[in-house]
């Protein structure tokens, strides 16, 4: 099986991009704005690796889980 890529839904799509590369060195592939201004993904991989992918996605409102 080959990892292709996981999706983690933020609420705070600058804040989390700092996290994954500023402090976890990943870099940013692609953005994809969904034309209804609904989502944005961020396609992020590590330097060098761009298979293995982390994708952000701020899925506008994001519900608080309790």
């Amino acid at each position: 099986m080959k990892y292709l890529h996981t999706m983690v839904r933020v609420s705070d799509l600058e804040a989390s991009i700092d996290f994954y590369c500023n402090k976890l060195g990943l870099e940013e592939l692609r953005r994809y704005d969904n034309e209804n201004g609904r989502f944005t993904l961020v396609f992020l991989a590590a330097p060098g690796d761009s298979e293995a992918q982390v994708v952000l996605d701020d899925a506008g409102k994001v519900e608080e889980v309790r």
